[in-house]
């Protein structure tokens, strides 16, 4: 696997710390988006690096803590299903990518953003990259935050509401967390602008 690196080289701009922003549970039925941002040190370098989608998630939970101890700074955050109904989950993943960049301390220079959509956050200058956790170490240490953040996230939520199997979904729109929606209606973890069932039969749902 070869390793990434920062979209912005060490030394290329002097002084100018850059954050990796990336967010996981966009295409969830249930459960809040969550991002992540993340400042690496100019020489990090690590093998198993990746887009955390590309991971395990053994491996995922034993890099989070790789790039907790060893960012300059880290920080994570969410938008509930209520906000992303009220505004988009495009719009929702956004503010929350602003959510954990706002965290950092210190704060970035400069911001890689996975993906192709972003808005200005205050007067960074900012660049977005397609597919970008998959290229760029910053960016693949914030997807692997985001990600682990939610399923942990899900997971206690489970707990709650067995019946949905979020502890292996994740809230992904599964054939099996569809049957529950349709069996058990939705809870309020539920993202009610979504299309929960595939032929919907219950009355107000998508």
């Amino acid at each position: 696997m070869p390793r990434l690196h920062n979209p912005l080289p060490p030394c290329s701009v002097a002084g100018v710390l850059e954050a990796g922003t990336d967010e996981a549970g966009r295409g969830c039925l249930a459960g809040p988006v969550v991002a992540a941002a993340v400042i690496l040190p100019d020489n990090f370098s690590h093998p198993l690096i990746n887009d955390s989608k590309q991971l395990t998630e053994r491996r995922r939970m034993e890099l989070r803590e790789v790039i907790k101890a060893q960012a300059v700074a880290w920080a994570i955050a969410m938008v509930s299903p209520e906000e992303i109904d009220q505004i988009n989950i495009l719009q929702a993943s956004i503010e929350a990518m602003h959510k954990a960049l706002a965290q950092l301390d210190p704060q970035p220079g400069a911001i890689a953003v996975d993906g192709n959509r972003f808005r200005p956050y205050r007067d960074v200058p900012y660049q977005t990259y397609v597919k970008g956790d998959g290229r760029y170490a910053n960016i693949a240490a914030a997807s692997i935050l985001a990600k682990t953040e939610r399923d942990l996230y899900m997971e206690q939520a489970a707990t709650t509401y067995p019946q949905y199997g979020w502890d292996e979904n994740k809230g992904y729109p599964t054939a099996a967390h569809r049957h529950a929606i349709e069996i058990y209606g939705p809870t309020p973890l539920h993202r009610m602008s979504f299309r929960l069932l595939a032929q919907p039969s219950i009355p107000g749902l998508l």
